[in-house]
């Protein structure tokens, strides 16, 4: 089995890796248009172009193939919040989000190619492709925050490639007041749901 990750996240590496899988990492340059407007829709159809577009690109060598595509924003009230632009975009962000509730969507694509070994057993057309895709939802809430802190965590730097501004596995912890639902999903990958997933394809 080969597998790619879609995306040049070190949380997703590192999270993929906890679960035991080995995987290489190809990001694609397409430019990601998307047309929903809810959240869960949005990450997954981000998802879906991230992991299409690697999977063009893949040689197709009679392997087995998984292709992880993944999309992580951040809801709070009517509006999605993606990564800052700049710093003060990331103050304006934590700012809102300070003292409050907020949700994290994270949505993934699976793209699995039976090579030929796996073709045979299945009984499936060898190259054919199957796909999945699913999103999971986390609430999370902050404690309140001075200007000073907000300013201060956004002059590491540490936000700046983050939905929503903020990293829950890093300094910004000591901001969490709590989480409901999967940990992971907020770090950047909801790692168990998608074993479950994939687990029938990875077992072969």
């Amino acid at each position: 089995m080969r597998i790619i990750l879609a995306s040049a996240s070190p949380r997703r590496r590192e999270l993929l890796e906890q679960i035991g899988l080995k995987f290489e990492i190809r990001v694609s340059n397409v430019k990601e248009q998307a047309r929903a407007d809810s959240p869960g829709l949005l990450v997954e159809e981000l998802s879906g172009q991230k992991a299409e577009a690697v999977l063009a690109e893949t040689e197709q060598d009679g392997q087995d193939l998984l292709v992880i595509g993944a999309d992580t924003v951040v809801a709070s009230g009517n509006d999605i919040l993606g990564k800052p632009a700049d710093a003060e975009e990331a103050v304006r962000m934590l700012s809102r989000l300070s003292g409050a509730v907020h949700q994290v969507y994270t949505g993934v694509t699976l793209l699995y190619r039976a090579g030929r070994s796996a073709a045979a057993v299945l009984g499936e057309e060898r190259d054919r492709v199957c796909r999945r895709t699913f999103h999971e939802m986390t609430e999370v809430s902050f404690y309140p925050m001075t200007g000073e802190e907000i300013r201060s965590y956004v002059s590491t730097g540490d936000p700046m490639d983050k939905a929503g501004a903020y990293g829950i596995q890093g300094l910004f912890a000591r901001y969490v007041k709590g989480i409901r639902g999967d940990y992971n999903n907020v770090v950047g990958l909801p790692v168990g749901r998608l074993y479950q997933e994939a687990k029938e394809w990875l077992d072969i």
